[in-house]
């Protein structure tokens, strides 16, 4: 059975720094693109980054870029977000999704219904 399942999320002050990671079982870690989302309370859930399978590259959301990176481990079927200068607007629960049925596309990444599989979520709290 397919599973994601995120970790690292916490409390942190503006400008700190958090990595989250998410594990993956169930599946061969290497044929899926990895994504992360994120979702504040009120609001839409929201693509931050993308990992494309078979040195395809990485995409991010403007809002991040310079700030956060996206990575992967394939023989610790682990995705990771390093996640720098953090500010309150940052705060949401974070999300990591694989999708394994579209071509990479630097335009649609973040559509959510890409995405075949969903943790359950972390939670990240930046305060000021």
């Amino acid at each position: 059975q397919l599973q994601l399942m995120e970790s690292g999320g916490g409390s942190v002050q503006a400008g700190g720094s958090l990595r989250l990671s998410c594990t993956a079982s169930g599946y061969r870690f290497d044929s899926s693109h990895m994504a992360w989302f994120r979702q504040a309370p009120g609001k839409e859930r929201e693509g931050v980054a993308v990992i494309f399978t078979g040195g395809a590259g990485t995409r991010y959301a403007d809002s991040v870029k310079g700030r956060f990176t996206i990575s992967r481990d394939n023989a610790k079927n682990t995705l990771y977000l390093q996640m720098n200068s953090l500010r309150p607007e940052d705060t949401a629960v974070y999300y990591c999704a694989a999708d394994f049925r579209h071509a990479p596309s630097g335009r649609r990444w973040n559509a959510t219904e890409r995405y075949d599989y969903w943790g359950q979520g972390t939670q990240v709290t930046v305060s000021s």
